[in-house]
Formats: structure tokens, sequence, C-alpha cells
């Protein structure tokens, strides 16, 4: 955190591109920062949440995303620059308000950064972003690499303040857990206040009011269409021959890559500030060419303005790109993808690697030892055997979800944030079955409050388990309202989730989901019990409070082998070698495995756990 505070102008320090990140924030004077954590953004919040206090700037972790674009768009309208980032789902949570923020426009730079996810390797979907650039109409910029993320994204406050627009800049997994030396400027100074100059037609969007805001905003956009082709954000590497290639982002890396390793002998031309498209300096790119091959990740943005421009200018180019399959529609992608590619049309002298010999097993991902969330779905699932009951089963986005791992078989339902609830709602509509809805104490908050409303309203029949762990777990252990203290590390109002619950006239019992007998009998109670009722399974998380116990240990000349502990319970820190083990290094103590073994052969070592 030092380097990234610290750092005086011309300074070279190794940043992550999430780093990077913040310290753009920091270097342009953001008065205000809000997001909601999510992979791969959170650490742009780790960051400024230990640093934001030490340089002046208010910085949260709102409630979910919508809020922490209007929190920022507050800011920015009352003249304080501000910034708000997020994985590239949360924008989804944020458009009714981001769309209506391009009207508006702002007095201080805004920057909104969405994290995009290709491969969707912490993602329930791999949306492409850029499209919410042309659906807002405000202006794009796709850096790709930590430099770039730093300098585009001080670029981009200033181009929000000229035009009065927020920004977008949109960053894909790889660049923003990119390291690389990153060189820092200047701290600009910083406006902690503003002044609100109240102007209802301008910031209360009523139809009269919109119809003229939008013609302002086509106005805007157009104005920035005649900067583009001159940004240098945009460059060309030329090289001697008919083909070209036309890129942005982190797929620029991949093909930059290919063509110097390989000598070939192909142009480039590099999209850094996309959206207007500079349709001039595309134009003149591909005037002397007879291929191009357009190279992005995720959907065919860039290739179907290329495809119009061509048109339009009555261009001899052969387009290759997602659209006639020379490069996979999905994915992200990497040197070996867009070679392949680039091969199915041009001769290229590509090595063919040897594939990797594997030696590690492969391995489902599983909840942490003594993670509370395993005991509560070992006791569910006893719950509903003891009942010979079956339902279904609606979950959420968090820890929890793995809960779709067996033996747990806990997950049949799952569409986003807050989903489990209003899935739920479905369910008990449209079949007769018992249902059970799953959802995280952050995510409760997120986006869980609204469906829980519309299922008291509506009269709805299910159990909903709120697996309050204290904490937003997946993302790395940030807070969110259910705790005492703020993004900032300040002390906070903590909102207790069973006074919202009770405050809807629902029942509700809270549990220690590492008492099994106990929580076994809560659960066969709910599940009998008509009408909706609420579960709060309360139990720290085990990495984020450090929470351990004594290890336990077998004496198995007691165990039988009937393996409850691996089948049933399934911790990784108990195994099957020549017998039951329990692994000294990961066992917490949580004293579940002691609990539910039906000969009492485990035991606290050394005496009872706590």
């Amino acid at each position: 955190m030092i380097k990234i505070l610290n750092a005086t102008e011309g300074d070279e320090v190794f940043l992550l591109g999430n780093e990077a990140a913040a310290r753009a924030a920091i270097e342009s004077g953001v008065g205000v920062a809000s997001t909601y954590p999510g992979t791969p953004s959170s650490e742009i919040g780790d960051v400024l949440s230990k640093i934001a206090s030490k340089v002046g700037m208010y910085f949260e972790f709102s409630t979910n995303e919508k809020v922490a674009v209007e929190v920022a768009a507050a800011a920015a309208a009352s003249g304080v620059r501000s910034f708000t980032f997020m994985k590239h789902v949360g924008v989804n949570v944020a458009s009714d308000s981001l769309v209506s923020i391009g009207y508006t426009g702002v007095e201080a730079g805004m920057v909104i950064l969405s994290a995009d996810d290709p491969s969707m390797f912490s993602s329930q979907n791999e949306q492409d972003n850029r499209h919410y650039a042309r659906f807002a109409n405000i202006p794009l910029l796709e850096p790709s690499n930590p430099q770039e993320i730093l300098d585009f994204t001080k670029y981009a406050f200033n181009l929000s303040e000229k035009f009065k627009l927020p920004v977008l800049v949109r960053t894909t997994t790889r660049v923003s857990h990119m390291r690389s030396k990153v060189k820092v400027g200047g701290i600009q100074k910083m406006r902690k206040k503003g002044q609100f100059k109240k102007d209802p037609s301008r910031f209360v969007l009523v139809p009269s009011t919109a119809r003229t805001m939008h013609k302002k905003l086509i106005k805007k956009i157009n104005k920035i269409s005649k900067i583009v082709d001159k940004s240098p954000y945009n460059q060309i590497y030329h090289a001697n021959g008919k083909y070209g290639i036309i890129t942005s982002g982190g797929a620029f890396n991949y093909a930059h890559d290919l063509v110097n390793e390989k000598e070939l002998p192909i142009s480039i031309l590099k999209l850094g500030f996309t959206y207007p498209l500079p349709s001039g300096l595309i134009s003149q790119f591909l005037e002397d060419l007879e291929k191009v091959f357009i190279i992005e990740e995720v959907d065919p943005i860039i290739e179907k303005d290329v495809l119009s421009i061509i048109g339009q200018e009555n261009l001899e180019v052969d387009v290759h790109g997602k659209l006639d399959g020379t490069f996979p529609r999905i994915y992200e992608y990497n040197q070996d993808i867009v070679g392949a590619s680039i091969g199915k049309l041009i001769p290229l002298k590509l090595e063919k690697k040897k594939a990797l010999k594997t030696h590690l097993p492969e391995r489902p991902p599983t909840f942490c030892p003594g993670c509370p969330h395993r005991a509560t779905y070992y006791s569910i699932n006893k719950a509903l055997e003891e009942l010979e009951m079956q339902v279904i089963f609606s979950t959420d986005i968090g820890c929890y979800t793995l809960g779709i791992e067996k033996p747990y078989n806990t997950a049949d339902y799952l569409l986003s944030m807050g989903s489990s609830i209003g899935a739920a709602c479905g369910f008990s509509k449209a079949t007769r079955q018992k249902i059970v809805s799953f959802i995280g104490d952050s995510t409760f908050f997120h986006a869980g409050i609204p469906p829980l409303l519309n299922a008291v309203h509506n009269k709805h029949d299910f159990l909903i388990v709120i697996l309050d762990n204290g904490t937003t777990a997946m993302t790395g252990g940030q807070p969110h309202p259910g705790l005492p203290f703020d993004g900032m590390g300040d002390e906070a109002p903590a909102i207790s989730i069973e006074s919202i619950v009770e405050a809807l006239g629902i029942n509700v019992k809270v549990i220690n989901p590492m008492n099994i007998k106990k929580s076994i009998r809560t659960f066969k109670e709910a599940l009998t019990t008509p009408s909706l009722n609420v579960v709060i399974a309360r139990y720290p998380c085990q990495l984020s409070f450090k929470a351990r116990g004594k290890p336990v240990r077998i004496n198995n000349n007691l165990c039988n082998e009937c393996l409850e502990c691996i089948n049933k319970l399934a911790c990784p820190a108990i195994t099957y070698d020549n017998g039951i083990k329990v692994d000294q290094r990961y066992c917490r103590g949580c004293t579940v495995c002691v609990q539910i073994c039906p000969e009492k052969a485990i035991k606290p070592k050394g005496g009872s756990s706590e």
C-alpha cells in the first residue's frame, strides 16, 4: 500500500492492474469512491479501503452496484470527482441509474470501471460490457496493461469533466490482474466538498426534461466523435504487407506478441479509445489492406463497426473475425488461439507445443476446513433425509454456491445476486414442491431484501436460509452493512438481519450451524411449518476471523469406517489412507465431525474443543 500511496511523480513501481486503477483515482483527485466488491475488480476497493482516509478521499463498500453508481453520480453532480468500479455483472445492477446519468451528465469527472471476465473464471456469464457504452451513449476506453490503466483512467477523468459526461473504462480479468512496472504521475489536488446547484430541468428526468437532455447527450457524443481519430490512445503499428489486425484491450497483447515473435508482415491498429469509434482512423488503416483480422474479447463489436465502415466507404477488404468463424466467439483469448485463428488464412510457422503432462489430480472446489456452510448443508440434508422430503434448492452468488458440489447437492437453480429468493417465489407458485432458498449475508443486503418483501406480500411459502458468516467472503472479506465498521475501518452502525426479517412479520430462528443436533431440529421444524420461514445460520468465516479450536484426533479402534465423515461431510482435513486420518495442518477444530461420528471415534485432541 505504501508504494501506491507514497510514490512520487516519475517513480516506477510494480503494480497490479487494479492497484494502478487505485493510484489513478488518487492522482486524479477523486474525492468520492464507491463499489460493491466483485472479482476481477475487488482489489481496487481493497486498496482504497486502506488508504482513502490517508489522502482525504471518502470511500465506501456500497450495498450494491446501483447504490455505488448513485453515490458517485451525486458527488460528480456536486463538483467532486468520483470513481466507481465493479465486475461486469454488477453493471447490470447499476444500469438503471447509469443510463440516466448519461442524460443528466456531471459537473466534475466521473469514471465507471467495469472489470469484465472472459472465460468466467469467477462469474455466472461473460457478457461484454462494451455494449453499455453504446447503450448509454457514454465514452469508452480499453486499457491493455497496468500503465494504460493508470494513464487511460486519468485521461477519462479529464474527458468526463470536459464534456460533462461519465466515462466507462473497461478492463478484463487478465488486464486487471496483470502486474508490471508503472511510471506514476503527480497527485492532483482533491476537491473534497462541492456545491450542488439545483437545476431540475437537467437533473430531474421527467419526460419533458429527458427529451431535452437526450438531445444534448447526442450532441456531446457527436462532438467527442470528432476527437477520437486523433487520440493518442489509438495507435497504428505499421508493417509492410497487405494484412492488418484491429484489436483492443487484453486481446492486443496476444496479437502484438504473435506478430513480433513471428516477425509477421501484419500491421496492427490498437484501439484504446473505442467509443465513439474512431471511424476515420479505421478507414485510413483499411485503405491499402487485402485482409484484416479483428481480434477482440468477447463479442464481435468492433468487427460489426468495421464492416459498417467498409460498406459506407466502399472499401475492398476481407474481414475475418468472429462472424465468419475465424476466431472463437466465446472465452478469453491467448496467443495460441490468436495464432491458430490467423493461421487458417495466412500460412504461419507455428511451433506445435507439446501438451503439458498433468500430474495433479482433478480436484473440485470445496469449502474451507471449518467453514460453517459445510455444517449448514450437512444439517439440512440430514433433516430432509429424516423427513424423507425432496426440495428444490434455489441458491445464490457467494461461497455457498459451492453447495452444488457433491456430497451436498444443495444448488438446483441460480441466476444472479439475490435471485434465490425471487426464484423461490416463482417455484412456490408454479409447483407443489417444497423450496429451500439459500442466500449469504452480504448478498441479502445487496439484493435479497426486495424479493423478501415480495415473498411476504404475495403470501409465498418456502424456507429461506441466510448463511451469515459476517463478511463478503468470496471476494476477499470486505465489510457489509451487517457489520459494526465501514469500508474505511471506522465504527458504523450494524444493521440486524433478524430485525429486518422480524419487521416483516416472518418467523425467524437464529442458529449456530456448528451445533449439528440443534440445527437439524431447527431445520426439520422450519421445513414442516407452512408459511414463509427464515433460518439464519450464523458463524464467522474461518478465513476472515481466523477462528481455531483444538484439532481433533481419530481413535481408529472405535472407527468402523462407516465413512459418514468422508461421504456426507467431506471436510478436506479428513482423508482416507488405510483408515480415516485427520490432517492436523488443516483441521480447525470446529468439532462438526466429532458430533456426526456415530461411533464417537473422533475426539478433540487433548480435551474439549472451543
